[in-house]
């Protein structure tokens, strides 16, 4: 027994012995750690100091902070940033639809300012600035080497004045110059209209207003065509939506969804995930859906079309998206500023992260580029017919009404048409919901 209890005793003791040699290194590398830390803010220290003091001219403190800040913010990704509080005011009213400027949505990619989308009727998309525009001048000055904070200070300007910004475009040989008049941008979130049968919802931002706006919107399109039962589908239009307030993602996927997830997010630590679940009830009681995407969809815009599409509740059309796969937070700091952080990374129901990757659309179809007018007027010359000629005969094998009804389908196509040449995309998602209508309802 004594025997046992001196071999027990042992292994407690080199259990000890154990502990204490590996703890021993870890201590030792932390503490190391915390030094090298504290040796690295007195080095910001001493910089900061010999810059006030030995500058060529004298520079604002706060400023050079300020800027600090946001050098180590920014240094992250491109969507971590220190807010002014200047800045984090113009958010707080961008987020509730109404601001000054150009109308644009942009990122930072290689030194130079990216169109994410233009947003639909404010003075840059009137211009013809296009997603994936690369902005390398600003009224001739460069903005390689700016932030994008700084960039985007260069292009606000007092209401009715002018800018002129040079772009870089795929498929231009060469740089050239926009001239846009800035403007109150007062952003509709959601705009509805009907195509034949079918309801559009044109998407145009993720703001306070679209849940209720899309909401209205449809039951209002719904009640001009005499109810559901008139209605065929519904194209959920989010080309060129930049995204936005990831609550209002969550929504708009619940308005078209019964049951299940339709995000998460996970953080650094596993704790900090959460799982967003749809609630019962579908705004469009089960119609085909077929959601419109491109290049400039991105964020809050990817939400919703990779959880309809995962849980095939609608079919996605158009081009790969932006792949803006991640979440920020923005936390409130003293004296009214704020710091946009990327806390996390959010993936689709099926679990797919789509950062840096897009949402890929079950059926690509590109948009084709707009011919010149001189183009556009020689193929949309009319044609003569028999009908046109002087003394044709009649037709004698229809009646009245027949006839009456032949030309309004005649119409019908020819609307359908016209549709195809002004928005090739938006003409193909009508024509497959009136394909899946055609073959009726699947049991």
């Amino acid at each position: 027994m004594k025997k046992f209890v001196a071999a027990a005793l042992g292994g407690t003791l080199a259990g000890v012995l154990v502990a204490t040699q590996v703890a021993g290194p870890l201590l030792a590398q932390e503490s190391a750690r915390t030094s090298n830390v504290y040796e690295q803010l007195d080095l910001f220290g001493d910089i900061f100091e010999r810059i006030r003091a030995q500058y060529v001219e004298e520079v604002d403190e706060g400023d050079l902070i300020e800027a600090a800040i946001n050098g180590m913010l920014t240094s992250l990704d491109p969507h971590s940033s220190y807010l002014s509080p200047d800045d984090a005011e113009d958010m707080r009213v961008h987020t509730r639809g109404e601001f000054g400027g150009l109308g644009i949505e942009v990122t930072q990619e290689d030194g130079f300012v990216k169109v994410v989308s233009p947003i639909d009727g404010t003075p840059a998309d009137t211009a013809g600035i296009e997603a994936g525009d690369f902005i390398t001048h600003v009224d001739g000055e460069s903005v390689l080497g700016l932030t994008l904070d700084q960039a985007v200070e260069m292009m606000r300007g007092p209401v009715g004045s002018e800018i002129v910004i040079t772009v870089v475009r795929e498929g231009e040989e060469e740089p050239f110059d926009i001239s846009i008049i800035r403007d109150t941008i007062k952003l509709t979130a959601v705009r509805s209209r009907t195509q034949g049968d079918t309801v559009i919802l044109r998407v145009t931002t993720f703001n306070d207003q679209t849940t209720p706006n899309l909401e209205a919107g449809f039951k209002k399109q719904v009640e001009e065509l005499g109810g559901m039962d008139n209605v065929n589908g519904i194209v959920l239009d989010l080309r060129n939506n930049p995204g936005g307030l990831l609550n209002q993602a969550i929504q708009v996927s619940d308005s078209f969804l019964e049951k299940g997830e339709i995000v998460s997010t996970r953080g650094r630590n596993p704790e900090d995930g959460d799982r967003f679940n749809a609630t019962p009830g579908d705004l469009a009681a089960g119609k085909p859906i077929v959601v419109l995407i491109n290049g400039g969809s991105a964020s809050a815009s990817e939400i919703v079309a990779g959880a309809l599409q995962d849980h095939r509740r609608a079919i996605v059309v158009g081009t790969k998206s932006f792949g803006k796969g991640s979440v920020q937070t923005v936390m409130p700091l003293r004296g009214s500023a704020a710091m946009r952080l990327t806390t996390a990374r959010y993936y689709t129901p099926s679990g797919r992260s789509i950062q840096a990757l897009g949402v890929s659309p079950d059926i690509v179809v590109e948009q084709p580029r707009r011919k010149p007018d001189d183009e556009e007027e020689v193929e949309g010359r009319k044609l003569r017919t028999e009908a046109d000629l002087r003394g044709s005969l009649n037709n004698d094998s229809l009646s009245e009404d027949e006839i009456r009804q032949i030309e309004e389908d005649r119409a019908k196509a020819e609307a359908a048409a016209q549709l195809r040449e002004e928005d090739y995309q938006l003409a193909y998602a009508i024509d497959i919901l009136k394909g899946l209508s055609a073959l009726g309802p699947t049991e």
